[in-house]
């Protein structure tokens, strides 16, 4: 099931006209960019969108260096989530003060 969203952004992987029709009837625009060898041009394309889609792709990415929560340890889904929390406030605390927090982060 899709949720509400504007925006259906995804890579090259994903460039077909039946994925971009799906997108269109719940009412989002489709941000793909074509493959080098397509026929037709994607006029919906944005590339600015489509250069910030690599934020999330870095979150993830970091979230994955937690071991815990990558190979999923927790077995509730409360407690999955307050790793991910605990995580994030983590990764959140080393971007705005350049240093690790060593003592938290071996506990995970």
């Amino acid at each position: 099931m899709i949720g509400q969203a504007d925006y259906f952004i995804a890579d090259k992987g994903y460039d077909s006209e039946a994925i971009r029709d799906k997108a269109r009837t719940h009412d989002m625009v489709p941000v793909i960019p074509t493959r080098k060898n397509a026929t037709q041009s994607n006029p919906e394309f944005d590339s600015y969108l489509y250069k910030l889609r690599h934020l999330v792709e870095n979150m993830f990415a970091r979230l994955k260096h937690f071991r815990s929560i990558a190979t999923r340890y927790e077995k509730l889904a409360r407690n999955f989530k307050s790793m991910l929390y605990l995580a994030c406030t983590i990764i959140h605390c080393k971007m705005n003060n350049g240093t690790r927090p060593s003592k938290v982060t071996s506990l995970l």
